[in-house]
């Protein structure tokens, strides 16, 4: 049940409310969500919004001094209302909560068991093909790492199917010793099967049982005089016992994940550690939106939902265990929501003891470490943003630069990019790549005018935040281009600057062009000006290259043939058929196309225009 409220009439609009649990959305004049939460009673929740201003934080009052109205949904239960709370903050990512940048799934290695010789894939997604699934690991650097060892551990292929099967001879992986080249035959299945066991051990925490189990086969050898054999168990039992010594964050054993947090300076971080039977599966830093001002319970509370509890009923990996870095306060709703959600009880602490006590202190000192690299990171930018200031005679650092590049192959789909920076580094969410497709071919001019125009009308259709400084990758001529957009859309107040290559083309000689009739102007290659430029010309030119390509190589392998209005899949095949394929067709006079079945005049006319288009 929903109830609206159009405007923020205190006295009307609250009696509306019932003390029913639910979930809030605090709404824009232009219909966006600026924040979602969720309350045990709603009346009493949202009548905190309307105290006097000198009553609310910082925060809540920058929020309501852009909130247009409010609307609510009731639930029959606060575990309904926090699930549909997250749901709501993953899908509509509302600027005044605190939202995780990284949603991806988790990496797992899958053993394909149901194969007559199975392989170890790295797998990241859904869990729907038959095998086992390991993990998951908290990073992908974790999980390769971990197939590299079992490769050489157990000696178990890694490659795709196709690969495998179409073999002849041992391929690099079996010289190595890497493999025992089960695609040629070289060992017999019950043989690689005992290996596959041994690496799904392994996997299952079993490395004591293993070691035991190789011990064992190893005297066996021994004493039926196979020495080559019992030296290949001895290396693997001194392998294995150097890996587990690695691996091992100590003897305990357990599904947990430890979860830290830190602020300070108005940089969040949580770091996630992930350890599975014992074993340390790696950790992630996540480094939240929105979260400037959020203390370290904030920080908790923000994350855990968002993380444990399912999408779109997509699964997510969910430990016996979750150990927290700080007290967090009202977690019985959570532990029963993910409780519902995994079919079993999990626990979510932060007093803990022993080994528990270890973890929690090694994941606060990684979220440390990852902090005053942050704020390193964060204090070198902001120089550079200071002397770019200093260089451009600004009242004020620009808080928001935005730089264009355009990207063809002699003149063939050609795109522009505009990429986004900001006193915390790029903002990938702003980035966007434009098609050029009504410029004539090899034209960087109009694909440069027509890029901006797109860009900043849309901008001031929205009435969105424009950028305090504009950087145009090129000369004068692209530079002119930029300011005649902006004259012509009435834009004022973004400096424009050009930056073009010197004359060697070798970075650190790079020329700014600010106004016409200006010599351009050349900063010494040590300046913190020219590393931010550089850093942001560069990161345009990345994504501009990236986005041509892709565009490229979809249209090379696109027929020209499919893009002739009228001629289907039938008609394609007949001419391809006829004409002994493509370029027989291109070939073809109008004529000639009219004596295939379903060509007329019109659509023989049209494909020999497409083909002269083309060429």
């Amino acid at each position: 049940m929903e109830q609206h409220a159009v405007r923020f009439d205190e006295q009307s609009y609250l009696r509306t409310l019932s003390n029913d649990p639910g979930v809030y959305r605090l709404v824009d004049r232009f219909g966006r969500i600026l924040y979602v939460g969720k309350a045990r009673s709603l009346k009493r929740r949202v009548a905190s919004y309307f105290r006097a201003p000198e009553q609310l934080s910082p925060k809540t009052r920058a929020l309501m001094s852009h909130a247009a109205s409010v609307e609510v949904t009731v639930t029959p239960s606060e575990t309904e209302a926090l699930l549909l709370e997250n749901n709501l903050i993953k899908e509509h990512r509302p600027r005044y909560n605190i939202v995780l940048r990284d949603d991806k799934s988790f990496p797992y290695i899958h053993v394909t068991t149901g194969d007559t010789f199975p392989r170890l894939a790295f797998h990241r997604g859904a869990r729907r093909g038959k095998g086992r699934y390991f993990g998951p690991f908290a990073s992908a650097g974790a999980t390769r790492s971990t197939l590299g060892q079992l490769q050489k551990l157990f000696h178990v292929r890694q490659c795709e199917d196709s690969y495998f099967e179409n073999r002849t001879r041992p391929c690099l992986q079996y010289q190595i010793g890497r493999c025992t080249a089960p695609c040629v035959g070289l060992i017999d299945q019950a043989t690689y099967a005992g290996d596959v066991q041994h690496a799904i051990m392994f996997l299952e925490g079993k490395s004591e049982r293993m070691i035991a189990e190789l011990v064992r086969r190893m005297e066996s050898a021994s004493h039926e005089l196979e020495f080559e054999l019992a030296a290949r168990y001895r290396d693997q039992i001194a392998n294995l016992k150097r890996v587990q010594a690695r691996q091992y964050v100590s003897g305990a054993k357990g599904n947990v994940d430890v979860v830290a947090a830190r602020a300070r300076e108005g940089i969040p971080i949580i770091e996630l550690f992930v350890i599975r039977n014992g074993q340390s599966l790696g950790s992630r830093t996540l480094r939240p939106a929105h979260g400037a001002d959020a203390h370290e319970e904030e920080l908790l509370r923000a994350f855990l939902p968002q993380h444990y509890l399912s999408r779109s009923g997509r699964e997510r990996p969910v430990p016996d265990e979750i150990l927290l870095s700080h007290t967090v306060t009202g977690l019985d709703v959570l532990e029963r929501a993910i409780g519902e959600q995994s079919g079993r009880r999990v626990r979510i602490r932060s007093n803990v003891r022993g080994d528990r006590a270890r973890w929690v202190a090694m994941a606060v000192d990684n979220a440390e470490l990852a902090l005053q690299q942050r704020i390193a990171s964060r204090m070198n930018l902001r120089g550079q943003f200071d002397a770019l200031q200093e260089l451009l005679g600004l009242e004020d650092p620009p808080t928001r630069i935005e730089c264009f590049d355009v990207s063809h192959t002699g003149g063939e789909s050609t795109v522009a990019a505009c990429v986004v920076f900001g006193h915390d580094g790029a903002r990938k969410s702003d980035y966007r790549r434009y098609n050029i497709t009504g410029s004539k071919a090899g034209d960087d001019y109009g694909a440069m005018r027509t890029a901006i125009e797109r860009r900043y009308s849309r901008l001031q259709k929205e009435d969105a935040m424009l950028p305090d400084l504009l950087l145009i990758d090129g000369g004068r001529g692209q530079l002119r281009q930029a300011e005649e957009v902006l004259a012509d859309l009435q834009v004022s107040g973004i400096v424009t600057v050009g930056v073009a290559k010197g004359t060697t083309r070798k970075p650190g000689f790079e020329q700014l062009f600010l106004t016409r009739g200006v010599a351009p102007i050349v900063l010494p290659p040590d300046s913190p000006a020219l590393h931010l430029i550089q850093r942001v010309r560069d990161e345009a030119h990345r994504f501009a290259i990236a986005g041509h390509r892709l565009r490229r190589n979809r249209s090379r392998r696109t027929s020209v043939l499919e893009q002739i209005p009228g001629i289907g899949a039938r008609r394609r095949r007949r001419l391809l058929s006829e004409f002994g394929g493509l370029q027989g067709v291109s070939r073809a006079g109008v004529e000639d196309l009219m004596r295939v079945r379903g060509i007329s005049r019109t659509l023989a006319l049209a494909i020999c225009e497409a083909f002269r288009e083309a060429s």
